[in-house]
């Protein structure tokens, strides 16, 4: 009732979305190039929204082509008509995924690498994406617990980007470096509400 009414007002609608994406496998290790890649980028471009969302763009279009390694996901997500309101939940699911385990990269640091030339690969990644947009997006606002419904809903991701509907963009994953290794233990313990696809 509330959203008939305040699309009546002619009021802007802001959704606020993160979603978790797991994947698995002994050769997801390379996705932690382009994430780290990207971060880069957005750090070099201090937050500049449109590298962001290129970045953005090739995350996502990574991760599609990784769809035989998805292993487990979850989404959640609010709608705000006021963008005060938007933008604190952003802050609020910035910091929670940030606290997440190894989300908090530095890039830095070369620590570990150059003693040894054996680097253990993780077996498990995780992708953490949070974003805010104007508009409605049903592929967005929906159960993403299923591999075709995650399709779409990476594909909508993109789509956000070239029609300049992202306000905020906000990409965290685990493990953060080269080296470290996510556990299924480390899983459970910092990824409670993964769904296995």
């Amino acid at each position: 009732m509330r959203d008939t009414f305040n699309r009546m007002m002619g009021q802007t609608r802001y959704v606020v979305f993160r979603l978790f994406l797991h994947l698995a496998g002994s050769e997801v290790a390379p996705i932690l190039g382009v994430l780290n890649s990207a971060a880069r980028e957005a750090i070099d471009a201090e937050g500049e929204l449109e590298v962001l969302g290129a970045g953005l763009v090739e995350i996502c279009e990574t991760l599609l082509r990784y769809d035989e390694n998805w292993l487990s996901a979850a989404n959640e997500g609010d709608v705000f008509w006021n963008e005060g309101e938007a933008g604190d939940y952003v802050n609020e699911l910035f910091t929670d995924s940030a606290q997440r385990y190894g989300a908090d990269a530095d890039y830095n640091t070369t620590s570990g690498v150059s003693e040894s030339f054996s680097v253990p690969v993780t077996r498990n990644v995780i992708v953490m994406i949070t974003v805010a947009y104007e508009g409605e997006v049903p592929e967005l606002e929906t159960d993403l617990s299923n591999i075709q419904a995650l399709k779409e809903a990476l594909k909508a991701l993109i789509n956000l980007h070239y029609k300049h509907k992202l306000r905020a963009i906000q990409v965290h994953f685990s493990p953060a470096q080269l080296g470290d290794e996510l556990t299924n233990d480390h899983l459970l313990q910092y990824f409670p509400e993964l769904i296995p696809l």
